[in-house]
């Protein structure tokens, strides 16, 4: 599951890159000047610039306007893996307001319900999460296009709660096997984590407001209060620790862009040559 899971999202991506580069070559054939064609007495044809009809169309064109605004939208890969994993349950809404041409506010809230089964232990963890932070858009877009190609940095707070199920003894001789595990079912309430993660991702628009995204996450744990005998498996938002303090996600998103209002773009001249 998790492999056809790999070529969907790539068939996608590689859509949502697709659609960027046809934005393109569409602006680019809207751009070129027309010409018209004068006859000649004697049968001959030329080409002549239409300045002055270009000139009288171009005091008429409306100046070039960028919409400020919210973007939301839903992580529909949390959604999708809990109805196929059984042991997950979750669902994240994300968040974007532009406060500068480049520069957005980003906003994330989620909930997590995961069962891990690791070879010793197995625990429930449940809990929510909070990341706030900004993306930096490194793509210059042509004309009326919106896409995004950032990149972020964020902050995030997990409150959670863990379950003790199952637990076994570690045995380093295991001549007659290992012990089969032990039922617990401590509940361990009130656990926290923080950290930091750097996130680059992309938004593109595919229809009117409507914009598909990834981002992948690389994290670092700042703080993390863990449970009494055994290291926390699962922190929601910041997803499985293995043995130290970093961490990696992903999420897929689809998100509605809601406009605030407009500003006017001023074009910036270029400098005289000395």
């Amino acid at each position: 599951m998790k492999q056809s899971f790999k070529y969907i999202f790539s068939f996608f991506f590689l859509l949502s890159l697709l659609f960027v580069q046809a934005q393109e070559k569409k602006t680019a054939i809207t751009d070129r000047a027309p010409k018209v064609i004068v006859k000649g007495a004697n049968g001959t044809t030329t080409e002549k610039a239409p300045e002055k009809k270009l000139q009288a169309q171009t005091d008429t064109i409306k100046p070039k306007t960028d919409r400020y605004g919210l973007i939301l939208g839903v992580d529909i890969f949390k959604v999708a893996r809990s109805f196929y994993d059984s042991n997950y349950k979750g669902i994240a809404f994300v968040g974007n307001y532009r406060l500068t041409k480049k520069y957005y506010a980003y906003g994330e809230v989620g909930t997590e319900d995961v069962t891990v089964d690791d070879p010793l232990l197995n625990t429930t963890t449940t809990g929510a999460y909070l990341k706030v932070g900004f993306n930096y858009n490194t793509y210059t877009n042509w004309l009326d296009m919106e896409n995004l190609i950032t990149i972020g940095v964020r902050y995030g707070f997990s409150t959670f709660n863990e379950k003790l199920n199952t637990y076994s003894i570690y045995n380093p001789h295991p001549y007659y096997g290992q012990t089969s595990g032990i039922e617990s079912g401590k509940s361990y309430d009130g656990l926290t984590a923080s950290w930091l993660e750097v996130s680059p991702g992309i938004n593109v628009k595919v229809f009117n407001n409507v914009y598909i995204g990834f981002s992948f996450q690389l994290k670092v744990l700042v703080t993390n209060t863990e449970p009494k005998g055994f290291e926390s498996l699962y922190i929601p938002g910041f997803n499985r620790t293995y043995d130290g303090n970093f961490g990696a996600g992903f999420n897929y998103t689809v998100s509605y862009f809601i406009p605030i209002y407009k500003k006017k773009v001023i074009p910036v001249k270029p400098a005289p040559k000395k």
